[in-house]
């Protein structure tokens, strides 16, 4: 287990260390990614939808960090106090990207299909992370850890997006905006599919 949570510790840190710099120092203003928001049927504040957009990359960060830490098998031997108190930070952290993700989606390239499938990505995500709360509540730690798996997951969903638009926009050629509403299903799909998958393997290993 320490090889793999090693693997996943550098890739976590590297994909923070990107976020906070292309969102804060290259490109604060998201010229890059506004640039493919065209024909929205909604007025678009950019100052108001910027500092959401802030927000939500920053609490984006801190959940990934927590839940990563609450991975930690010598963290929570050490102090399962701050495994609890990591955890509601983790907790609340996934509440404010949730929020911040419900306000922009509204203003999706691709429009309302892409909306609904990041709404559909918020209502997943946020069920999932309570499940594993209430688990906890329970006193039912292997469920919990299971759950949290899951939630923790969708951290990851900013990167397949990219990846899955790169993918069918500059691999196969398809136009932008459908190369990222695919992106939004595929990554539904893969978040739940691929947890479970692992999921499983521990169980039979």
């Amino acid at each position: 287990m320490k090889k793999p949570y090693t693997v996943i510790a550098w890739i976590t840190s590297l994909i923070i260390l990107y976020a906070l710099v292309n969102n804060y120092l290259i490109d604060p203003e998201a010229k890059a990614f506004l640039s493919h928001k065209i024909g929205l049927k909604r007025e678009l504040i950019v100052p108001v939808w910027l500092k959401v957009m802030h927000v939500h990359v920053a609490f984006a960060c801190i959940a990934m960090a927590a839940g990563l830490l609450n991975f930690s098998n010598r963290i929570f031997e050490k102090s399962r106090k701050f495994h609890r108190i990591n955890g509601y930070i983790y907790f609340m952290s996934v509440l404010l990207v949730v929020l911040t993700s419900g306000y922009m989606a509204p203003y999706a390239t691709g429009g309302k299909i892409s909306s609904m499938g990041f709404n559909a990505l918020n209502i997943i995500w946020l069920f999932v992370t309570i499940t594993a709360l209430v688990q906890i509540k329970r006193r039912r730690i292997v469920q919990h850890r299971n759950w949290m798996l899951r939630s923790y997951a969708f951290c990851f969903t900013n990167m397949l997006i990219h990846l899955i638009t790169t993918l069918c926009h500059q691999g196969f050629g398809m136009d932008y905006a459908a190369s990222y509403t695919i992106s939004i299903y595929g990554s539904i799909g893969l978040l739940l599919i691929v947890p479970s998958f692992i999921i499983k393997s521990g169980k039979r290993s």
